[in-house]
């Protein structure tokens, strides 16, 4: 079969490669789609834990079973997304040790085929088409927790999702659009935010401009969830952007660890810091129920063919994706 390999730090090449064996509690998965995170570009930069070489990435994905084992309880033919989560652990508060993420140290989905425990599976949403269906996973997952789990977003709560155009960013803004919230955005690019508040969103500001989030509370008001993943100099702005009662969300720290945190002010704000990563499979679960329910379409970006995986992850390089970046198989 086809997929990506990185054969060493930031090279990328498309190879024919083993097709996968399935073990007894597995399932073949022909794959349609995979999406890109920046996970996989991260991994591909030598600049995660872990690292192998070659290493076959990509940790979103959906396509029809194959082959089946018994009591797998799936039959060929099925359309199916794969939860990229594995081994969770039994406390739904944290990822336990055994947690893994598919793409690395597991073959991932920027492949023709792949083998994954059917425990992973669940029923493509009939809504949804192939690539729509491979963008939801990971960014989804890691969102529906963030907001849901997390924060316990309330209807009528107003929310501020940072740096909005990546895939985890607008799942946020989508969900809690759909769940009732007042939804603000933060971001660079104006264009960006505009695209965003044709989704949903009552406005926007840009992060780069000298006390944005004084400007953002005089506008809006000040926010009684925010969700962030960027971290940096620009995470003590989050707290003064926050309402008395406020939870923080963090689920990175893409512009490193704040150089102050302003503990004063939270303490007498009564802020919640929480982190968060990703999600258990009842979090996975009740994210598919969400998404059907209220029949959520991911954003894509662009779609690239196989062959073209290079260009999905210098477009990714560039950040000038608005939405998640699918890979056709």
């Amino acid at each position: 079969m086809r997929a990506v390999q990185f054969p060493a730090v930031n090279e990328l090449s498309v190879n024919e490669v083993s097709d996968p064996t399935p073990a007894t509690d597995e399932v073949v998965i022909e794959l349609k789609a995979a999406a890109l995170n920046h996970r996989d570009l991260w991994i591909k930069q030598g600049q995660y834990a872990g690292l192998k070489w070659p290493t076959l990435p990509g940790s979103d994905g959906a396509g029809v079973v194959a082959e089946r084992q018994v009591g797998a309880g799936f039959k060929a033919g099925d359309a199916v997304v794969i939860n990229p989560g594995f081994s969770w652990g039994d406390n739904p508060q944290a990822q336990g040790k055994g947690f893994r993420i598919l793409g690395l140290p597991r073959d991932g989905t920027l492949a023709e085929r792949i083998a994954v425990p059917a425990t992973q599976l669940a029923p493509k949403p009939l809504h949804l088409n192939w690539a729509e269906a491979a963008a939801l996973p990971l960014a989804g997952l890691t969102a529906y927790r963030a907001l849901c789990t997390r924060a316990r977003l309330r209807a009528s709560e107003r929310v501020l999702v940072s740096g909005v155009g990546g895939g985890v960013a607008l799942f946020a803004l989508q969900f809690a659009v759909a769940d009732g919230a007042e939804v603000w955005v933060t971001s660079s690019s104006e264009e960006k935010i505009a695209k965003a508040v044709e989704l949903g969103a009552r406005g926007g500001f840009n992060y780069t401009q000298p006390d944005w989030e004084k400007t953002a509370v005089q506008e809006a008001g000040s926010f009684d969830v925010i969700i962030d993943s960027a971290g940096g100099e620009g995470f003590d702005a989050l707290v003064d952007a926050a309402a008395p009662g406020g939870r923080i969300v963090f689920f990175g720290a893409t512009r490193g660890d704040p150089n102050v945190l302003s503990m004063r002010k939270v303490f007498w704000k009564q802020l919640s810091l929480l982190g968060t990563t990703m999600g258990s499979p009842d979090n996975w679960a009740a994210m598919m129920a969400f998404v059907a329910e209220h029949q959520i379409k991911p954003i894509i970006s662009d779609v690239f063919a196989l062959e073209d995986a290079g260009a999905a992850f210098d477009l990714m390089a560039r950040g000038g994706q608005f939405g998640k970046i699918v890979v056709t198989l």
